[in-house]
């Protein structure tokens, strides 16, 4: 990888939009794709698309454009979404439920492998193929599993704490449903989906 300084976030969040377009130009037939073209179907520009590519090498050829397909396989690398990752989901309440059944994730490689509650009522229940287990199983079933990522769909109060267990297992990546900020050590990174923040930075607008 070109370079010693780190990729800025903003850059590394783009990767994933690129990824989606590029996969969906293949399922179209398309093999090459210019810079501008595919610009314009994600309104970025094309100078900040060759911008961000270059952070990680060369890809295209000026006045050719990108193989579709070569440039999908390398960030689908570079994001080290080339292999299936195991995933612990925390709480099995009604977002657990709707997590659970969501196909997508292990469509692209992010499979769901233990789900975990602290309520007695729930702990040894179904939800779909799972046991809802008990989160004091979670270090060992991290251990087993080799779960580097988990999924956080607990109430605001909770949220803290069941990352700090996380943490303490050895999670290294937590996405976050609960509307609360987290706070993790350096070397844990946490993205947090907040449906009600996003609205309310929409309705400044309207």
């Amino acid at each position: 990888m070109p370079g010693t300084k780190p990729v800025p976030d903003i850059v590394v969040g783009r990767l994933p939009i690129y990824l989606r377009a590029l996969t969906r130009l293949l399922e179209e037939g398309q093999q090459v794709v210019a810079s501008k073209e595919l610009a314009k179907r994600l309104g970025i520009s094309s100078a900040q698309i060759r911008k961000d590519l270059s952070h990680f090498g060369e890809f295209g050829k000026q006045g050719k454009g990108y193989e579709v397909a070569y440039l999908r396989d390398q960030l689908r690398s570079i994001l080290h979404a080339d292999r299936t990752w195991n995933m612990a989901l925390i709480g099995a309440g009604d977002l657990g439920h709707a997590i659970a059944h969501y196909m997508e994730f292990e469509k692209e490689g992010f499979r769901i492998v233990c789900v975990f509650d602290n309520n007695p009522q729930k702990i040894g229940r179904r939800l779909g193929k799972f046991e809802i287990l008990d989160m004091a199983a979670l270090p060992q079933k991290v251990r087993e599993q080799e779960i580097k990522l988990a999924v956080v769909a607990v109430p605001a109060e909770a949220a803290q704490s069941v990352v700090d267990e996380l943490v303490r297992a050895g999670v290294k990546a937590i996405l976050n449903y609960a509307p609360a900020t987290v706070v993790v050590p350096p070397n844990v990174h946490v993205q947090s989906i907040e449906p009600v923040m996003y609205l309310q930075r929409m309705t400044y607008y309207l």
